[in-house]
């Protein structure tokens, strides 16, 4: 038998996994982790999927079904999808008796097998993960979906590969994002690839700077009502709205991790400037955390909640830094350094990373802070103006706005500045939030 040629591995950020031992019951394994720079990635075996019966309906969301787990699974920067012509080098799959070895030739390491039926119009998809060196079952699971749920079906499964792999789930959450797409500047949500774009406001009034709770089920924002800036909370399932700061102007909500505080930038003082202040979403009450005559504004939680990265111009002349504090408001400290624009922070949910825009000889560009080391990368570089970074909830991925088509659009790239992507072309679009 002729064996195919060895995989290249990809420097990569990369969680080892140990797997315990699983019982003939079919456990689910516990999974041991192991942070590790520049290892390769997991080679991972995706074949076609068995239709049990002679539907069409099985047949096509079985194609379109595991057409977008291998999308999924191509984002994640962790696994490695074994090309489709080394399947030719084995036995067809039987998913009743699995041939680790033949699995193994061809050097996979996870295998993941589908099963898709028909039932009076509705798909149900059997999806399972192997471990091909231990030859163990890792975990199983079975959907049922209508035809327009088959892409989230493909999510769900992708997620639970991140999740055996102790990484948080990213494909079934959502980016937020304005949009004049319908004629009036609104809120609205997408996939994290750009589909199934949904409208969450419905004003004639401009909303703007949608910002997620951790549970996902509420959006912070601003509109101008009445003719001011307020900050409004609207819960995107049971359709009911909140007004939570309406004196002053009121922007750049983030949501603590716990999802318990809200931090904003307020002109509500007596002083009339803008600075940071914490809203107390059980108590209502509010504290403002700055207090100085600069412009302080875009606040951004630690993923431990105990400090809050933001943006001031206190140097004077026009020239905004990056700064931490504490998240009571002492222990102030600058940290960006060199440039004479940096903006709009954005704490990374592995926390060792932050991103903001920096301008430079009138270009706006996405750049990294790395909080261990010190160290700037550049993540964009098109002499466009790139603007409003948000990180996916695992830290691999970023979303953000930019003209580089003409128009504005969101975009999304990788940690390192690769793979960057469109997710939007309707209207203009901007400041996206990823839900965490």
């Amino acid at each position: 038998m002729r064996h195919p040629k060895r995989l290249t591995p990809l420097p990569i950020l990369l969680f080892a996994v140990v797997l315990a031992a699983v019982p003939a019951a079919r456990a689910q394994q516990e999974v041991v982790l192991k942070i590790s720079e520049g290892m390769p990635m997991i080679p991972l075996a995706l074949p076609e999927f068995v239709v049990r019966g002679s539907s069409g309906t099985a047949q096509a969301a079985a194609r379109e079904i595991r057409q977008a787990l291998s999308d999924d699974i191509k984002y994640t920067r962790i696994f490695q999808l074994l090309p489709k012509e080394y399947y030719g080098y084995i036995r067809p799959l039987d998913p009743d008796k699995i041939m680790f070895k033949d699995w193994d030739s061809i050097q996979a390491r996870l295998l993941v097998t589908g099963e898709v039926r028909d039932e009076g119009g509705r798909v149900v998809f059997d999806g399972k993960i192997y471990d091909v060196k231990s030859e163990r079952f890792i975990i199983g699971k079975r959907y049922q979906a209508e035809k327009n749920g088959l892409r989230l079906v493909a999510h769900k499964m992708a997620d639970e590969l991140l999740k055996l792999h102790g990484e948080k789930p990213i494909f079934t959450t959502k980016i937020a994002f304005v949009s004049n797409r319908d004629g009036n500047d609104e809120i609205y949500m997408m996939d994290y690839d750009g589909a199934n774009p949904t409208r969450v406001t419905f004003n004639k009034i401009k909303d703007y700077m949608p910002a997620w709770s951790p549970d996902q089920r509420t959006i912070a924002f601003t509109s101008y009502r009445a003719g001011k800036a307020g900050l409004y909370l609207r819960n995107i399932y049971e359709g009911t709205e909140t007004a939570v700061a309406t004196k002053g102007t009121n922007y750049s909500a983030a949501f603590s991790p716990d999802g318990r505080k809200l931090a904003f930038c307020s002109t509500q003082a007596e002083e009339g400037n803008a600075d940071i202040f914490v809203l107390d979403l059980e108590t209502k009450k509010t504290k403002r955390l700055t207090y100085n005559a600069a412009i302080e504004t875009a606040p951004s939680w630690s993923p431990t909640g105990r400090e809050i990265a933001f943006t001031t111009d206190r140097l004077g002349q026009g020239n905004p830094q990056i700064y931490i504090m504490d998240a009571e408001g002492s222990n102030v400290r600058k940290a960006s350094f060199g440039g004479n624009y940096h903006d709009s922070p954005a704490w990374a949910p592995t926390s060792e990373r932050i991103a903001f825009v920096s301008r430079v000889d009138s270009t706006f560009d996405i750049y990294v802070l790395n909080l261990r080391t010190n160290q700037i990368s550049k993540l964009t570089e098109n002499n466009v103006r790139n603007e409003s970074p948000s990180w996916s909830p695992d830290g691999r991925h970023l979303v953000f706005s930019s003209n580089l088509s003409g128009s504005v659009q969101v975009y999304s790239v990788d940690y390192d500045g690769a793979n960057l992507r469109r997710l939007t072309d309707r209207g203009e679009n901007k400041l996206p939030n990823w839900a965490n």
